[in-house]
């Protein structure tokens, strides 16, 4: 099996706390040589946070701030130039620092199935009641990484990108359980093969860049995902209750991001490739540490533990 990122990667997820793009950045190249990525600082407010972040990368779909929560608009206004503005920034950053960057570099952005379950219709309730819109929400997006991905790929000429689609909400997508506008009844799921063929439209589009679908919930749909065409997968392993099903995924070929706390993150990942019974020799090749999600703490700490982790996997080579 061949992977993109090198052996004994450890890399963050996505989301920091600070407002300071540019020491973020610093940070991320610093502490995760192997595998940086674009950080995301959503305490700059609206705008900077997944949701607003995705709405900054469709196309003719505008979106807007109403009540706290972003909607769907009927035109391009303040909080939409907010959030682009931010994106731009966070671009600008990444081109100072990192133009020279010859390894692996990760993107993200939010999945279609966590936007159309976020964001609002104009006349109330989620996107994905209406499963027209959620169609047409997964083609804008997909448009959107497309340009997204061929603009991070001229500003670093010299990386190989990686793309990182986020879906915490997909198994609640899946389950019917996503609340309706009352809260009082949810709205009804969405078929296997939709939320699937939505997925797909948005991993292609970034041509040739290898995904990761990233999904910090129990229930992660491990076969859904890889048939979506995602070549890994990251999950957080405190939540992860089917060992068969990730194991099925992993003797396929899939990657996976494992995200992991406490103070010892390699034996945490050492015990999971025993318990799935794969030999130690294919885990720092098949596998890269990561946080469990966001971090909302200092991340230098967490970013040395999870390099070291990744390197002490390598002793089992």
């Amino acid at each position: 099996m061949t992977f993109p990122w090198p052996v004994g990667s450890a890399t963050g997820i996505g989301s920091m706390p600070g407002t300071d793009i540019a020491e973020a950045q610093r940070i991320v190249l610093g502490e995760l040589p192997d595998l940086p990525y674009l950080p995301e600082l959503p305490a700059r407010g609206p705008g900077a946070d997944m949701i607003g972040r995705g709405g900054a990368l469709l196309t003719e779909l505008p979106i807007e701030l109403y009540a706290g929560r972003w909607r769907v608009a009927s035109s391009p206004g303040h909080d939409l130039r907010v959030a682009r503005d931010f994106l731009d920034r966070d671009l600008d950053t990444m081109t100072e620092q990192a133009s020279e960057f010859a390894g692996v570099f990760k993107i993200q952005v939010p999945g279609p199935w966590t936007l159309a379950a976020s964001l609002q219709l104009p006349i109330g309730g989620a996107l994905l009641r209406d499963h027209g819109a959620a169609r047409d929400l997964a083609a804008s997006l997909a448009d959107g990484v497309r340009a997204h991905v061929a603009s991070v790929r001229a500003r670093l000429p010299l990386a190989t990108i990686l793309l990182q689609v986020d879906e915490p909400s997909l198994p609640a997508v899946l389950a019917g359980r996503v609340p309706s506008e009352s809260g009082y009844a949810t709205l009804r799921s969405v078929s296997p093969s939709v939320a699937r063929d939505a997925l797909a439209t948005v991993f292609s589009a970034a041509s040739d860049v290898p995904v990761v679908a990233h999904c910090c919930a129990p229930d992660v749909p491990f076969s859904l995902l890889r048939e979506a065409g995602a070549m890994a997968v990251a999950l957080d392993l405190s939540l992860l209750s089917d060992l068969d099903a990730l194991g099925e995924q992993v003797d396929a070929g899939m990657g996976v991001f494992a995200g992991v706390s406490g103070p010892s993150p390699a034996g945490v990942v050492r015990d999971l490739w025993r318990k799935l019974g794969f030999p130690l020799t294919s885990l720092a090749v098949q596998v890269v540490v990561t946080p469990p999600c966001g971090l909302s703490v200092p991340p230098v700490p967490v970013f040395r533990a999870l390099r070291d982790a990744g390197r002490r996997l390598t002793d089992d080579l």
